[in-house]
């Protein structure tokens, strides 16, 4: 796995970091850094990241922001969980997609297309990042086929980025 490289680094002004709060808050349901914390953006090949104190706590995608596992870590969310069993835990840890019956509990408001965060029901710690292909009740049904495409997971190169 190589490196991860980040250029074109830029601070973000009060009133953009006001508008990228607000984003995340409302799609996490808690909160996050304040408003007029240093805040800065800068681009990857796969979508931007949002630095805050120089580690990497969030990523823009398709124009949608969204906290990494360490974001996650740091910020705690309320909302867009998915919760699977402990026997899908070693797979979720290296990358893989989440198949439907490994799901054992969903936020119901989840909707194809959104952003998840992939948590253990025994510690209920944020394990991955990814994106919903099916919505939260479907998910909850259990059905075959994957439910989750991952995008992030503990150990990834964005993990390791904060590493250095």
């Amino acid at each position: 796995m190589s490196e991860l490289r980040v250029r074109k680094r830029r601070r973000l002004r009060e009133k953009e970091t006001k508008a990228l709060v607000e984003q995340l808050e409302s799609r996490i349901g808690g909160s996050v850094f304040p408003p007029n914390t240093n805040v800065d953006v800068a681009e990857s090949p796969e979508f931007e990241v949002v630095l805050v104190e120089n580690q990497v706590v969030a990523f823009i995608q398709e124009g949608k922001p969204f906290l990494t596992v360490r974001g996650l870590l740091r910020y705690p969310a309320q909302k867009a969980f998915v919760t699977v069993d402990m026997g899908a835990v070693k797979f979720v840890i290296n990358g893989a997609d989440i198949m439907g019956p490994g799901i054992v509990e969903a936020d119901p408001g989840i909707q194809p297309g959104d952003f998840v965060w992939i948590r253990d029901e025994k510690n209920r710690r944020p394990l991955a990042v990814g994106t919903a292909l099916v919505s939260g009740a479907e998910m909850q049904g259990k059905k075959p086929g994957k439910a989750i495409k991952s995008l992030l997971y503990v150990g990834d190169k964005l993990w390791k980025f904060d590493e250095r």
